[in-house]
């Protein structure tokens, strides 16, 4: 046996040839599904700063707080048009009928916002952001706040549009805090959006129909002054477990 059959290396079952083979090309599947995954990551990071961005960069004096802040998936165009769609319709039932039932859609809405307001598997800057000197907490801050304050904003609209629009939203503006505060603190602790959206929907609902069962009324979560104080409480306390889930410092995600 000379020495270069020695060195030649062996394909067939019992060789390494065709193992590399087939590992090699693994990899090649692996680093081009991820740089297909990724594409969407790199583009939006990447892409030069708007009027919107520039501005919310001095106002909060960090470019990548307002990069993360421009790109909240419930604050692009869709999540605006839905929202505007909602509130316009509530006021238009409102004054033909008198019946505020779209209203009682506004917070499960709210809700589902902010729970997609920032996430992994939602937030095309997830991972990115990880490289930013912001804490996830900072980011999920301005994001909340941020969705909560233009979905507030929108109902004021509706008001100033419609007298009996008044008495809607400023009665699901406070039940919309509770629903939010849920969502987000479950969104926060189970690491995804859509199990906050569920978690804050689910809720509703049966705030809902607990209105319906004791007051014969499906208004009543929304109408009912007595609810004011255990709605803004429970947002505290969903607020204070979203801020304790985020506290872990970054590089121990």
């Amino acid at each position: 046996m000379n020495l270069g059959e020695v060195s030649r290396p062996r394909d067939g079952i019992g060789g390494t040839g065709g193992f590399e083979a087939r590992l090699e090309a693994e990899l090649v599947r692996v680093v081009t599904e991820r740089a297909a995954a990724s594409s969407t990551q790199t583009v939006t990071w990447a892409r030069p700063p708007g009027r919107a961005e520039l501005l919310a960069g001095r106002l909060l004096r960090s470019p990548g707080l307002a990069r993360a802040l421009v790109t909240t998936p419930s604050l692009l165009l869709p999540w605006l048009i839905a929202s505007v769609a909602i509130l316009s319709a509530g006021a238009i039932v409102t004054i033909g009928t008198g019946k505020p039932l779209v209203t009682l859609l506004a917070p499960a809405v709210a809700a589902a916002g902010i729970a997609y307001a920032y996430g992994p598997g939602i937030d095309p800057c997830w991972e990115l952001s990880g490289s930013m000197a912001v804490s996830d907490r900072m980011v999920l801050l301005v994001r909340g706040l941020a969705v909560f304050g233009l979905d507030a904003g929108l109902g004021l609209a509706a008001s100033a549009a419609s007298a009996r629009a008044v008495g809607i939203t400023f009665g699901w503006l406070v039940p919309m805090t509770a629903i939010c505060g849920l969502a987000l603190a479950v969104a926060t602790v189970a690491r995804s959006a859509n199990t906050g959206v569920g978690a804050g929907v689910a809720g509703w609902a049966l705030v809902i129909l607990g209105g319906q069962a004791s007051k014969g009324r499906f208004t009543a979560a929304v109408g009912d002054s007595a609810l004011v104080l255990p709605y803004l409480a429970f947002a505290a306390v969903c607020v204070a477990i979203a801020l304790y889930t985020t506290r872990i410092p970054k590089g121990t995600r």
